[in-house]
């Protein structure tokens, strides 16, 4: 045999953990997750587009109504999107596993299961999204502003309970590598999404209120065309095998995984979202605010591209541990953890080298400018070390073990990165790079945490529970 990548993480020799794996294994692993990575990352930057695309729009109606579409998004991002991918990620484990194992059937069935439930928790999010107004006054947030954030909020509403289907449908068929019909659909519906917003801000009267209803009819048209090719298309006839009353069995199970899955990607969200909150009480809030809001904005674009190839690892070790096979899950681990730090290196080099140009973007201004160049050094080096951590959450969640990741989560934003964020930014005053040291600082803790984890997985019986489980 070829001498390949050195692995202590699988099956025991003589004592020792070793197994090699030839370089064949290596690059076809390397081409699955390619045709996996790619796909998902042009889905990941269609989608935030969504978003971004309606902001902008309403941008040219003032002041006033941007300020609320800002706020009503960052208000609808952390009570109820972040909700909702995190609930759909139990998918992963679920769906990913039952293919792997060939339960085709299943797949189906999880989707309709997961259907349910996400459906369900949007009604009481649907009230929580009605009363946005008054829940930002009450958070001390200016009353305008607010007022503006509450009516747009409530034009979201219908966006709610799209996504919520949405989720179901890319976990479904992400999980058994059909990714392109995604990224074709979604394709269709952002290019659609620039026509309905045109015609709902500026046509029909709504003004900001608009942008908010092209979203929500962007995503119900990603969700018909993803909802027809799943019951016409061929490629699914053995996972989708109609409407079964099987979905209603085994909730709380599905729950198990589901609460921890919320609980590990809102914590994540939520710490990114206090960071903006706390920039307001630096000295000189304006610049600050606005600085760390377009590093937050820089980051999560590109963190689009290692979020795509976290996924595909997802898909990739959740299909072998469910085949039984906890060599191959392992490769996949370690073949991700060489893409994504080759393209950390790579992207922390062009931010590097692009820090004095990108400012320009934003403002004219010359103290805006300077600032965004020397946050962008400390960009690169967050994007380096988020990319690992994103890899690594991916094959937590392919193993269906988000209950340790909720816990690693924790630890990493809340006992070590908001308190050492304050720390930086208000006693040693550092400001708002004080801020984004401490967000470094979790996303250290975190890729360290989840990488020890990893180290002292037992890949075998990991596969024995992915056997049960499905």
């Amino acid at each position: 045999m070829e001498e390949g990548l050195q692995t202590p993480l699988v099956g025991q020799e003589s004592g020792k953990w070793v197994r090699s794996y030839t370089k064949d294994e290596i690059f076809c692993e390397f081409k699955k997750q390619l045709y996996l990575a790619g796909p998902l990352m042009t889905i990941n930057l269609l989608i935030c587009g969504l978003s971004m695309i309606s902001v902008m729009f309403v941008g040219h109606l003032g002041e006033l109504a941007l300020s609320g579409a800002s706020m009503a998004t960052s208000f609808a991002s952390v009570t109820g999107t972040s909700l909702m991918v995190g609930m759909g990620s139990a998918l992963d484990t679920f769906c990913g596993q039952s293919f792997g194992a060939k339960q085709y059937h299943m797949l189906g069935i999880h989707m309709q299961r997961a259907m349910i439930v996400l459906l369900s928790v949007s009604i009481p999010l649907a009230f929580i999204w009605a009363n946005a107004g008054n829940l930002l006054v009450f958070l001390g947030q200016d009353p305008e502003i607010s007022a503006e954030a509450g009516h747009y909020a409530r034009f979201m509403i219908p966006s709610l309970f799209a996504n919520a289907l949405l989720q179901c449908h890319v976990r479904f068929l992400q999980s058994q590598n059909n990714v392109v019909p995604m990224m074709l659909s979604t394709g269709i519906t952002t290019l659609l999404h620039i026509l309905i917003c045109w015609i709902m801000v500026f046509k029909s009267g709504f003004g900001s209120r608009g942008a908010a209803l092209a979203n929500a009819f962007s995503l119900w048209i990603n969700v018909l065309l993803l909802a027809i090719y799943v019951r016409v298309s061929p490629s699914c006839k053995k996972t989708w095998t109609g409407f079964s009353k099987e979905a209603f069995h085994n909730i709380p199970t599905f729950l198990k995984l589901a609460v921890p899955s919320a609980v590990m990607v809102c914590l994540e969200i939520w710490s990114f979202e206090m960071m903006v909150l706390l920039s307001g009480l630096l000295p000189n809030p304006q610049l600050e605010t606005s600085v760390l809001s377009i590093s937050l904005n820089t980051c999560s674009m590109i963190y689009m591209i290692p979020l795509g190839l976290s996924a595909a690892t997802s898909v990739r070790v959740s299909n072998e541990l469910g085949a039984g096979q906890a060599r191959a899950a392992c490769l996949a681990i370690r073949v991700s953890m060489v893409s994504v730090m080759t393209e950390g290196i790579l992207g922390a080099l062009i931010m590097i080298l692009g820090r004095k140009l990108w400012g320009y973007c934003y403002s004219n201004e010359e103290e805006v400018v300077s600032y965004i160049a020397q946050m962008m050094l400390l960009l690169a080096g967050s994007h380096a070390v988020d990319g690992i951590q994103s890899v690594l959450s991916g094959a937590v969640r392919g193993s269906g073990r988000q209950k340790i990741g909720a816990i690693v989560n924790l630890g990493a934003y809340y006992l070590i990165g908001i308190p050492l964020a304050v720390l930086f930014a208000f006693v040693l005053h550092l400001g708002g790079k004080g801020l984004w040291f401490g967000i470094i600082a979790a996303l250290l803790a975190q890729a360290l945490f989840l990488y020890i984890l990893t180290l002292c997985t037992n890949w075998e019986n990991e596969a024995k529970k992915a056997n049960q489980r499905v």
